[in-house]
């Protein structure tokens, strides 16, 4: 079966109207690509992002267009389209899309992912894949983390380092599990995963199941340990030899004061996810809590920062 992919320019004011004149004509399941709407999604959402592909930006740059897909064999619903778009006093290309099995072709956007010196990030429908080095499986389709990302490998790679056997850790914004995972192959004793979306709790789990792991070696936990005093309490009573936040350099800053809670005197701090431009903030929030800054490591433009109390 070959598809069209139909492309109809227009104009950001008019974009929602099209949409719904397309929709009104039984034409569902359209993309719109529009520069506007993204810049306002951006600014509507900017506690979640430091940063955002800039080749994205650019492919949006002046763009407004709706695109939908039919069957080339659709004459009928071609006819139909064509009157829609006459009407609406607009044009449209079509151009045909090559054969793919689109319920796999996702799956290569997951090449194995080799981090550090001894890791790899498998996904998991390649979990029996023979290699020298310890395995790392996820579904990366679950949420966030799949190894690929400069500030997920740049702590993995300190973890390679620090990580001894018998430590305790725990990870603050957990998303995929990806990091407790990983010190748990290092050989680590515990690591408790904790992030604010439900969902990764539940996707965290399953990752530990498909490395062998579940509880009492792995614990994922929901919730938001500024707001929730009880969740502060309960893990705060633990003691952790490695603390780990791989978030954005803004909720690391709104965590910065309660993380001294987490830590002895011989616990490690790893934080990442900080863009270049937001590391002097962010290490001026942790001395401020009365941590010491350790070290900073480097990739592209991002920085993972290593610290412990003062």
């Amino acid at each position: 079966m070959t598809w069209l992919e139909i492309t109809i320019d227009t104009a950001a004011h008019r974009c929602g109207d099209v949409a719904a004149a397309l929709t009104a004509k039984g034409f569902s399941d359209l993309v719109i690509e529009d520069q506007e709407e993204f810049e306002t999604f951006l600014e509507e959402n900017r506690t979640y992002w430091d940063y955002i592909d800039e080749s994205l930006q650019r492919r949006l740059q002046g763009l407004s267009r709706i695109k939908l897909y039919l069957e080339d064999t659709d004459r009928e619903g071609r006819e139909r389209l064509e009157r829609t778009v006459s009407e609406l006093g607009l044009t449209m290309t079509a151009e045909p899309l090559a054969e793919v099995n689109w319920e796999e072709s996702w799956k290569d956007s997951y090449p194995p992912q080799e981090v550090g010196r001894d890791l790899v990030v498998l996904p998991c429908w390649l979990a029996q894949e023979e290699t020298s080095r310890r395995k790392i499986i996820l579904d990366p389709g679950l949420t966030f983390g799949t190894g690929a990302h400069p500030s997920t490998q740049m702590v993995m790679e300190a973890m390679e380092e620090l990580v001894k056997p018998g430590f305790h850790c725990l990870d603050l914004g957990s998303g995929s599990g990806i990091l407790s995972i990983t010190a748990l192959r290092l050989g680590a004793e515990s690591a408790v995963g904790v992030d604010v979306d439900p969902k990764a709790e539940t996707a965290a789990r399953e990752n530990a199941a498909y490395n062998g792991f579940a509880e009492p070696e792995f614990t994922a936990l929901t919730g938001n340990v500024t707001e929730d005093t009880a969740l502060m309490a309960s893990l705060a009573a633990r003691e952790y030899d490695l603390v780990l936040v791989n978030i954005v350099a803004d909720v690391i800053i709104g965590l910065s004061s309660v993380l001294p809670d987490f830590l002895t005197e011989r616990s490690i701090l790893i934080c990442s996810g900080i863009l270049d431009t937001r590391l002097a903030d962010v290490t001026a929030a942790l001395e401020k809590a009365g941590l010491t800054v350790t070290g900073v490591k480097a990739k592209e433009d991002w920085r993972c920062v290593t610290a412990k109390k003062a």
